[in-house]
């Protein structure tokens, strides 16, 4: 919450103290009313002076027009600030997301982050917005209000005030309560969430497997969950007001009985006691204002501290200094590629991947084969540094890449991962990405990656797509992707999995545009096909993360078992 105040709304400070002056100018004006209506009852209207008493109205009627026009000034500015702020976190809050590290996004979760930025910044923005327009009138119609009793009969006020003591208590510790429930709440609903989206993203699966009740139950226990922590924090807070209007009630009916005693005594007079009773209405409005004041501040903390997990999180891909520069010569004997005794594990326990060495030059292929779970993906994941090796080391043109800026690093990829994302945009959109790419060379990308006959069909390059390609085949997606990878000429293409639909004429097609096409670019291609790699310099064959064979698919064939048994089988040997 700190970080809040201190760095995303030092710019809006001067801003922010134009509407709280304006903010406190209505608010006096709107304290004056009662103590003007008290003075007219009891001295005015006596004195029986026509002009005066015109006078004295026409001044409750301009101090009501000027309340409500520096009210709405005041509120304009207010939420000017909560949204120009609440602007600049989410987009730091979203930068900050694209620069975690797969394991940090990992951790916390994407649902979580999804969450944190909706659900926590709609709750900081709220919490802004209020504060200023709540935060300043609502303190000062409390002090002023309790202070204009003060002025009209010091003994009432007295009376009054005997409950405020008890009124601080009740808010004090319902707010202290109430912010680990809030918390508590939001990482139910990260729960909830990352349920919703995995049963809506496998809904087919679920029906045809007749699976709705087994979901059914498990939507109910995460929901169950929310809705109980979410009654449970509700619940809590809402002691605050009951609370309030009884201690105040019962501060009301000692006034009145008190306030009666002075009239009857002649200590005090009507109009004091007609302006008191108003002023009791303003400081209740006021203490109930602070009180949801403190319910939206309880949400908004526990939100807030959420937020900032993310945004002090370190990077975890530190920047190593390079040892020793190595000069970068296409003729020279250096890999364009090499893992060397590469280890690695998600968890930090048990590797996933053991002593890897391999090394390709420029524009050689290699074919990574291998069951489920075998880590091929994770060569990839290590290779594009989105997970840093556990021991050993990767490097492109010799050179660490833990030395490299990520950036840099990245720039130098075509990807095609499994089940990549389609967005709603036009084809040329999907291909080009964001990145400074002529429609010449998007329509190249699209012939090498034997998409422009369907591109065509669909009505070209401008034709919307559907959310995740709904409107495209499972064939035509892949084309899509690969063309969107080959788009920018990179100088590593990695394929994982990316013609698994693909028909074998359209999968040897492609294979021979890269050939042709791309005979610099050095390919890793990620494949349950032996047909896909056959030709490929280099095949690696893993198992349970252990590199079992290497060579070329004759060398396999004759020196890996495991590739044997899959080529026989794949092929009808």
């Amino acid at each position: 919450m700190k970080k809040i105040f201190v760095h995303y709304l030092k710019p809006y400070y001067l801003r922010m103290a134009m509407g709280f002056l304006i903010k406190f100018t209505g608010t006096i004006m709107e304290l004056l009313l009662p103590w003007t209506l008290a003075y007219m009852i009891d001295t005015v209207i006596p004195g029986n002076q026509r002009s005066e008493i015109l006078l004295w109205g026409f001044f409750m009627v301009v101090c009501s027009v000027l309340a409500a026009i520096f009210n709405i000034l005041a509120n304009r500015l207010a939420s000017r600030v909560s949204s120009d702020a609440i602007y600049t976190i989410r987009a730091d809050l979203f930068e900050k997301v694209m620069l975690l590290s797969n394991q940090q996004t990992d951790q916390i979760t994407r649902p979580s982050l999804i969450s944190r930025l909706t659900s926590d910044t709609y709750n900081v923005h709220q919490m802004l917005g209020r504060i200023q327009r709540l935060g300043v009138r609502a303190p000062i119609l409390l002090v002023g209000g309790i202070a204009m009793t003060m002025v009209l009969d010091p003994v009432l006020s007295c009376v009054l005030m005997a409950t405020m003591p008890l009124l601080t208590i009740v808010v004090v510790l319902v707010s202290r309560k109430s912010i680990p429930m809030f918390a508590a709440l939001q990482d139910s609903t990260d729960r909830f969430v990352r349920l919703v989206r995995e049963d809506i993203a496998g809904i087919r699966i679920i029906k045809a497997l007749s699976k709705e009740d087994y979901e059914r139950g498990r939507f109910d226990v995460v929901n169950k969950e929310v809705v109980d922590r979410e009654r449970t924090a509700t619940v809590t807070t809402a002691i605050t007001n009951p609370s309030m209007n009884i201690f105040l009630n019962i501060g009301l009916v000692a006034v009145i009985i008190v306030g009666a005693y002075r009239v009857d005594h002649g200590t005090s007079e009507v109009g004091k006691i007609l302006a008191f009773m108003t002023y009791f209405t303003i400081i209740l409005n006021a203490l109930m204002s602070v009180s949801r004041m403190f319910i939206i501040l309880s949400k908004a903390s526990a939100s807030a501290e959420r937020i900032n997990r993310v945004l002090e999180a370190e990077n975890d891909l530190v920047l190593r200094k390079s040892e020793s520069e190595v000069e970068v010569d296409l003729k020279a004997d250096i890999p364009h590629i090499e893992f060397d005794h590469v280890s690695f594990s998600y968890n930090k326990g048990e590797n996933n991947i053991e002593d890897i060495s391999f090394s390709l030059k420029r524009g050689e292929t290699l074919g990574i084969i291998g069951a489920t779970g075998s880590g091929k993906s994770t060569v990839v994941n290590l290779l594009m540094r989105f997970y840093d090796v556990g021991s050993g080391a990767v490097r492109i043109d010799g050179k660490d890449i833990r030395t490299m800026n990520i950036k840099m690093l990245r720039k130098k990829f075509g990807t095609v991962f499994q089940n990549d994302v389609i967005f709603k945009d036009t084809i040329l959109e999907n291909i080009r990405m964001g990145r400074t790419l002529t429609v010449k060379q998007i329509s190249e990308a699209a012939v090498y990656a034997r998409a422009s006959d369907f591109v065509k069909e669909k009505g070209g390059l401008g034709q919307k797509l559907d959310i995740r390609g709904a409107n495209l085949s499972g064939g035509q997606k892949q084309r899509i992707l690969i063309a969107r990878a080959l788009a920018a000429q990179p100088e590593i293409l990695v394929l994982d999995d990316s013609s698994s639909a693909l028909d074998y004429e359209t999968d040897a097609a492609l294979r021979k545009e890269l050939r042709e096409h791309f005979s610099d670019t050095t390919c890793v291609v990620i494949t349950q096909r032996i047909s896909s790699v056959m030709g490929a310099d280099h095949i690696m064959v893993l198992e349970e993360g252990k590199m079992t064979g290497f060579g070329t698919h004759r060398e396999l064939m004759e020196s890996c078992e495991i590739y044997r048994e899959i080529g026989c089988s794949q092929m009808g040997i």
